[in-house]
């Protein structure tokens, strides 16, 4: 006997799945960093070039985001801060359920020990600062999926 309940051809019910699908909130970065200063000309060039930024002062403030904040899709952190650093903020995220989250690490004080540790915690990269601007903005774009 034909199933009745199949209507629809595969191409018409992706048609309507385009349609009726909610559209996805553009995703944020969430830019940690004790530094105020440094902080928020970060996130003041990435709002200039259409990227949606939050931002924290700790790593305690940015576990709570994450928490808070589903559209965070990007995590962007400096390497030095108190009074937990960068690598444990990125354990404790890598042990949560955001485990996958895509993180930069930026850093103007960081050793070759730091770049292993880093990279060992599975980080999209290791920017130095001064930061090539237009390299954090192409990497940004890219584990955002916006052009």
């Amino acid at each position: 006997m034909h199933d009745q309940d199949d209507i629809l051809s595969d191409a018409e019910r992706e048609a309507l799945a385009t349609v009726t699908a909610p559209a996805a909130a553009p995703q944020k970065v969430l830019i940690v960093d004790d530094n105020p200063k440094a902080r928020e000309a970060l996130a003041s060039y990435l709002k200039a070039k259409g990227i949606k930024c939050l931002t924290a002062e700790n790593a305690e403030r940015a576990l709570g985001y994450l928490k808070g904040e589903r559209d965070i899709g990007l995590l962007i952190t400096d390497l030095r801060m108190g009074p937990f650093d960068g690598l444990e903020l990125i354990r404790k995220i890598r042990e949560s359920e955001k485990a996958a989250l895509p993180i930069i690490i930026v850093s103007g004080d960081a050793d070759v020990p730091d770049a292993i540790a880093a990279m060992h915690l599975s980080v999209v990269d290791f920017l130095l600062k001064p930061i090539d601007l237009d390299k954090l903005v192409r990497l940004v774009r890219k584990e955002l999926g916006v052009a």
